[in-house]
């Protein structure tokens, strides 16, 4: 692992945190999600609330950690956070367009937490509608460790659900590129057509969707 990895700017990502803390906000719920550009899957969003700000593993934007990076800090995440997770499967995206579906999986997420959060912290600019106050902070998950923290959880969860779908439908490369448009990926689309958990409203799968 990276010592850029293992020590990525955690002082600005608590600071963040701290400021709202400082606030009055006593329970942070930091909300991301994962997977809406993929041509494949569901889409996962995950609400954390920090117990425990000492990590000893790296937190960061999940999108720059690597693979044994984002695992590790996993664990430490579920050890010391309240965690919950929001899954939108792809027959939904198709139905509803992917930003509704990110949406609605981080709704799910804070809606499943244990323990009713008082400040909401979302990563982006759109906000899900709950019951809770929010604020939206654009590139929160490189800004806020609570949004790092469901960044980590969103992504690990999902490329876990991509690693298993790999064995039930091989030769798509799934555990590679966890459903990403790549080259692997759209070559082995045009050989053996979509399966069931392409999501057929995306342009590439649209081209080649045939009804089962």
């Amino acid at each position: 692992m990276k010592k850029s990895e293992e020590k990525k700017q955690p002082s600005i990502l608590l600071q963040h945190d701290k400021s709202f803390i400082a606030r009055g906000f006593s329970s942070l719920a930091g909300v991301d999600e994962a997977g809406r550009g993929p041509l494949a899957g569901p889409v996962v969003a995950s609400a954390v609330i920090v117990r425990d700000f000492s990590f000893s593993a790296g937190i960061n934007d999940s999108k720059v950690m690597s693979e044994k990076a984002r695992e590790w800090a996993y664990a430490e995440i579920l050890e010391k956070s309240l965690v919950a997770v929001g899954v939108v499967e792809h027959h939904v995206i198709d139905d509803i367009n992917v930003h509704q579906a990110s949406l609605r999986a981080m709704e799910e997420a804070v809606m499943k937490l244990k323990k009713e959060p008082d400040c909401i912290l979302v990563d982006g600019p759109k906000l899900p509608k709950l019951p809770f106050r929010q604020f939206p902070i654009i590139n929160g998950d490189a800004l806020s460790f609570s949004i790092a923290c469901a960044s980590i959880i969103a992504k690990v969860t999902r490329d876990r659900m991509m690693e298993y779908y790999d064995g039930l439908y091989p030769g798509y490369g799934f555990r590679k590129h966890k459903g990403y448009g790549t080259r692997e990926h759209l070559e082995a689309l045009r050989k053996k057509g979509p399966c069931r958990i392409h999501r057929k409203s995306f342009g590439p799968v649209k081209a080649l969707w045939k009804p089962y």
